[in-house]
């Protein structure tokens, strides 16, 4: 996902300002993904250029009365080509294959070039700073009640963490079976 498909997705919900995307951006993603403002006005520049967003100044009241914003605040909606994108944004599925730059699965494979009893030591350091993020990832999860964003970063984080211990087991089991056999 890029600023431009969450842009999109939050303005399906109907028009907003540029900061209020930026706060509404952060809540959607679990807090885990800051914006700065500035990309938000950016991105929605782009869109607008391409057709997807439409702009207009705020007049601070609404047609039926309802305040909409500071007068001359510029508020975003989808245009018909932005809610195309984001239609099929939502049925694309994501690529198959490792993503582009794992930087735990890189220090691995580079610390094998560099020597098995390296590798070794690179996988336990790593399996030590995992199973501490993972306690303490947990305990957060149970406090987690409300914010339903939260809840699911922290069951990925979670997720990704188990699965990284794994791969580290998995790691360690071939590096060991590999120095018996030298």
């Amino acid at each position: 996902m890029s600023i431009r498909e969450g842009l999109l997705a939050l303005l399906h919900d109907g028009p907003r300002h540029g900061y209020q995307l930026k706060t509404e951006f952060e809540a959607a993603t679990g807090g885990v993904w800051p914006l700065n403002v500035g990309q938000v006005y950016t991105t929605l520049d782009r869109l607008e250029r391409d057709g997807m967003v439409h702009a207009h100044e705020a007049n601070g009241i609404s047609a039926a009365g309802v305040d909409t914003g500071r007068a001359g605040q510029r508020t975003y909606a989808l245009t018909p080509a932005g809610e195309a994108e984001l239609k099929a944004w939502f049925t694309t599925t994501a690529p198959e294959g490792p993503p582009p730059r794992d930087e735990l699965m890189l220090k691995v494979l580079m610390a094998v070039g560099v020597g098995r009893a390296q590798a070794v030591q690179v996988v336990t350091r790593q399996r030590t700073v995992l199973l501490a993020h993972l306690q303490r990832v947990r305990r957060e999860r149970a406090g987690a009640d409300g914010d339903l964003a939260a809840r699911l970063v922290t069951e990925a984080l979670v997720a990704r963490a188990e699965a990284d211990l794994r791969w580290l087991d998995s790691c360690e089991t071939h590096l060991l079976a590999d120095r018996r056999r030298r």
